[in-house]
């Protein structure tokens, strides 16, 4: 890329839907998507047969053995668009991290290019039942061979690496992390549809919690969850003929790292210089510096995400997150912050994979906030997954 990107700021979403967030839902998924979908359409103005676009990413977030089934376990673009009666111009799928930047991405490609007028976002997360990482594993081939039969395996693993990596080189603290997440338990206790509406997190219950993979504890996870987030966006000119105010889709960036390693094996080095180049590709296709974002939105499916976003967006300087957290500079509630969670994040509402993120900048950046509406935001940033195997977008209040 070498310029802001051509289709920045010609798409725009106009409308929403979030079916409540619950730990196991009382509907099938595959129900909760389709009630989720008309909900969205409706919101923004249309009928179901306006919707010609249909995007999703459809991986189903589990280690465990459990069957992934379209309209149970995961819902793809096409049986949403055939269980609304939609013979759809457009339908497509994101396969690979940052399901939602690629979503966003296919969504605003389709509309710029004529391929769809209006197009349907959507992301279903599934909790199954029982044991979430149930894990019938006998024995171990191929790269895992090398890490299993020593106990490195599964995500917190994975995780606990680079946050001992973190910990290691610049001293950070439990005390530090607590404050990461009763920031978004807070938020996300405001929200009447998240999983943890109305249970804050005070630091003393954090810090009580038993570590699990050294330094990582259970509430360093997002909770697993059953919930479906719906967007419909079309083009700047017919938002104009619709109800909500839209929110532009500014830019977007992913990437993810070119060195050999084994799957689970992710050092800080790695995260930290894909995570700037994402960064700089995502001020380029937006043509906004970073100083420019107003609500930026991190993604903290495990909470030391929230450090390496904040330093690869050079919100902060290297080695600094756990310090700007640790003395309230991202407290949401006190001026003159940097509000990466005001959402609640993935910690303050459940495993949604950055639904919390986007869905915080439409609200925001639309007016369409309520009591939690953050005066003067113009440009918002929804991150998704680690720095190094996501992606993230940038949203804007007005067409610049």
């Amino acid at each position: 890329m070498t310029g802001r990107m051509a289709s920045s700021n010609t798409v725009a979403v106009v409308g929403y839907a979030q079916s409540p967030v619950r730990r196991h839902a009382t509907s099938t998924l595959g129900a909760q998507t389709v009630e989720t979908a008309r909900e969205a359409i409706a919101d923004a103005g249309l009928t179901v047969p306006d919707v010609d676009g249909f995007v999703t990413a459809s991986m189903f977030p589990t280690a465990g053995a459990h069957a992934a089934v379209d309209g149970v376990s995961l819902v793809s673009a096409n049986w949403l668009s055939a269980h609304l009666g939609v013979n759809p111009r457009y339908a497509a799928g994101f396969q690979g991290y940052g399901q939602l930047p690629g979503s966003v991405a296919m969504a605003v490609n389709a509309v710029a290019s004529g391929a769809a007028d209006y197009v349907l976002v959507h992301r279903a997360l599934h909790n199954p039942s029982g044991r979430y990482h149930a894990n019938p594993m006998t024995k171990a081939g191929g790269d895992q061979q090398w890490t299993v039969p020593q106990g490195y395996f599964g995500p917190l693993a994975m995780v606990a690496l680079p946050y001992t990596e973190y910990v290691e080189r610049y001293g950070a603290t439990r005390e530090a992390m607590a404050a990461v997440v009763v920031e978004a338990r807070k938020n996300g206790a405001r929200i009447p549809w998240s999983h943890w509406h109305g249970s804050p997190l005070t630091a003393d219950e954090y810090l009580s919690e038993t570590l699990l993979c050294d330094p990582i504890c259970r509430l360093d996870c997002d909770i697993p969850v059953d919930g479906v987030a719906c967007f419909v966006l079309t083009s700047a000119e017919r938002a104009r003929d619709l109800p909500n105010k839209p929110v532009y889709v500014a830019g977007y960036a992913s990437g993810s790292p070119v060195r050999h390693r084994l799957p689970l094996h992710w050092p800080l080095d790695d995260i930290m210089e894909v995570g700037r180049e994402t960064a700089r590709r995502l001020c380029q296709s937006a043509g906004i510096g970073p100083t420019e974002i107003d609500l930026p939105q991190l993604y903290d499916g495990f909470s030391p995400f929230v450090y390496f976003w904040m330093e690869s967006l050079s919100l902060c300087a290297p080695g600094e997150a756990h310090r700007m957290v640790l003395e309230g500079g991202i407290d949401s509630d006190q001026p003159d912050t940097v509000p990466v969670l005001s959402g609640g994040g993935a910690l303050g509402n459940g495993r949604m994979h950055g639904v919390p993120q986007m869905l915080e900048c439409y609200l925001q950046l639309s007016g369409r906030a309520g009591e939690r509406q953050r005066p003067g935001a113009t440009i918002g940033l929804a991150c998704h997954s680690s720095p190094h195997f996501g992606g993230a977008v940038v949203y804007s209040a007005e067409p610049y």
